[in-house]
């Protein structure tokens, strides 16, 4: 079957007028694509008094599929009405537009296998652009190749982290790492989510990983990209552990933050600051995660694990002796010069992450002392991951290694299982109500800052539903929401920077305002629409599912964070892992 002629030449009107006015498609799609056998749903946004919705082949104008837009929906989380066209019986491979009379086409998207892929490398690969005191070069960075900024050989000991073998004023070393956002700052506990985060992704997939290549300069080496990307930031953090007491720096920073420039311009002084129990705690859970993994690795990686779990049980000790010490930057500034006025992530509730590193280091010594904390934390109430509530990576740790449980944890962590499904269960029941058929956008309360990293993690925790029940519908759901962070949102925009039609192009990151390259650095995640707009800028629209502005100038909106990107990495490469266990591909 194939177009009128009439209508062909109106669509490319149609989209000819849009490119030019540079407006938002009024179809909202996964601006990649779909896995053959996987549900397939696109959006349409606004009136229109067509009916009916056309997917046509590309490059030529075969009507592959012809089906009916729904009812229109009134969204619960802005004034949009929507309709919904599903077109998951659509399974050949190929390159599509979606079409509507009276509209432009959709993005072209690709309907196959693997069709995640690119989000998957990008996002991992990422976090190599976020490297600092290395030069990126050009044979991996491609344009956004810069020079090493912040080598960070000479950083200070802050009159709040001064102790008696470490007064203040030392000079200590702590290179490597990655700059946390769309600053040049690096923060033990938004490490600690991140780092949790990409090594519970390669403890679920280690087989995906061990042959996932981002051209990163380890990429030629016996050891895994994800693991080469996450021991960078590894060996700067083991950095930040006191080696006298065991406690762990809250971040390695500069008193004010730097202006929208290179990294490589600026020459401030650099600072260790104040211990606390949140970072010391986070250290502790990533080190003896990290030591579960690499113990595996003994002719890659000589010693480290060793290293990793003497780190991590040398802060555990200290957290002991100070278990509720809160990094409270305000009254730090009160007491001490130089005021330090960089990210604080401050935080005064600790349950978790004792629960966290607890989890972590039983799972990797069976020490019944981490058991015993075990059993006063497992009941907690579950809720999504963020960087002030870590408990639910250390559930994860207990069901992805319950198998060596001790027998008096077992009927709690069977009782775990249920209640994770229950939680899943909970995060799919409003998607058939939900005007973009998305897990994202359950509640507003899903749209705060960083509210991309919810999108994701929401889907993390779906594909953990997965491996207990391999019930297909969670895995749907965790679709979804990549689909969400891909295009399929109120906003028309995929969030991930070179992914996509309309990606995001003006990201409150640094490298990306100060290089001068017309493009941003790519793989990043936005933080996504946030009603709060703390950032006071101007933004179009405010309501919570569309409150997002790709400018720069909206770091609540549009700033990129380690801690968004890694949920990313989880996400997608779960998917990829998963398509032929599920059915969405054939081998």
């Amino acid at each position: 079957m194939k177009y009128t002629l009439a209508f062909i030449v109106f669509c490319l009107f149609a989209y000819n007028g849009y490119t030019q006015l540079q407006e938002t498609n009024p179809i909202r799609i996964n601006q990649l694509g779909f896995y053959s056998y996987a549900p397939k749903t696109a959006i349409v946004v606004g009136n229109t008094t067509a009916d009916h919705f056309y997917v046509i082949g590309l490059p030529g104008t075969d009507t592959i599929y012809r089906g009916l837009l729904t009812a229109a929906i009134a969204s619960a989380n802005s004034s949009l009405t929507t309709r919904v066209a599903n077109f998951s019986t659509v399974t050949q491979p190929g390159n599509y537009v979606l079409a509507v009379p009276g509209l432009a086409p959709s993005y072209a998207f690709r309907i196959g296998r693997q069709v995640q892929y690119p989000v998957a490398v990008a996002a991992l690969k990422g976090f190599y652009y976020q490297r600092a005191s290395m030069p990126l070069e050009a044979q991996y960075a491609g344009q956004w190749a810069r020079p090493a900024g912040h080598p960070d050989n000479i950083v200070f000991v802050h009159p709040s982290a001064a102790s008696g073998k470490r007064p203040a004023g030392t000079v200590i070393s702590t290179p490597g790492g990655w700059y946390d956002a769309g600053d040049y700052n690096k923060y033990i506990v938004n490490a600690g989510i991140s780092m949790g985060t990409l090594l519970s992704a390669y403890e679920d997939f280690p087989g995906y990983f061990d042959t996932l290549k981002t051209n990163i300069p380890e990429s030629n080496d016996k050891i895994p990209d994800l693991l080469n990307e996450a021991l960078y930031n590894l060996r700067w953090m083991l950095s930040m552990q006191d080696p006298y007491d065991g406690g762990v720096y809250n971040k390695c920073t500069n008193a004010s933050f730097d202006g929208m420039v290179m990294p490589g311009v600026t020459k401030l002084p650099r600072y260790v600051v104040q211990k606390g129990t949140a970072a010391t705690l986070d250290f502790a859970a990533v080190m003896a995660q990290c030591s579960r993994i690499t113990s595996r690795m003994g002719k890659q990686l000589p010693g480290l694990a060793d290293s990793c779990l003497r780190a991590a049980k040398k802060a555990w000790q200290w957290a002991l002796k100070n278990p509720a010490l809160a990094y409270d930057q305000t009254a730090m500034n009160k007491q001490f010069e130089p005021v330090i006025t960089t990210g604080a992530y401050g935080d005064r509730s600790f349950t978790d992450e004792w629960c966290w590193a607890a989890a972590e280091l039983y799972s990797t010594t069976k020490n019944k002392e981490y058991a015993s904390v075990l059993a006063e934390r497992i009941n907690d109430t579950l809720a999504l991951p963020s960087w002030g509530n870590v408990r639910m990576l250390g559930f994860y740790t207990l069901l992805r290694n319950q198998a060596g449980v001790d027998k008096s944890l077992q009927p709690a962590v069977q009782m775990l299982q249920q209640r994770l499904l229950l939680f899943a269960d909970s995060l799919l029941a409003p998607v058939a109500q939900n005007a973009f058929q998305t897990v994202m956008g359950r509640s507003r309360r899903d749209f705060n800052w960083g509210s991309n990293a919810n999108a994701a993690n929401q889907g993390i925790a779906l594909v953990n539903a997965y491996f207990i029940s391999k019930n297909e519908k969670y895995l749907q759901g965790a679709l979804s929401n990549l689909d969400y962070l891909l295009g399929r949102n109120a906003t028309g925009y995929c969030f991930i920077t070179g992914i996509g039609s309309r990606s995001t192009l003006h990201p409150h990151h640094r490298p990306s305002v100060a290089d001068g390259i017309a493009a941003p650095v790519p793989g990043l995640l936005a933080g996504g629409p946030n009603p709060g707009r703390q950032d006071k800028c101007p933004y179009e629209f405010t309501e919570p599912e569309t409150a997002y502005a790709d400018s720069d100038c909206s770091y609540a909106s549009n700033e990129i964070a380690i801690n968004w990107n890694a949920p990313l990495v989880c996400l997608a490469t779960a998917l990829e892992a998963l398509q032929y266990a599920a059915g969405y591909s054939k081998p």
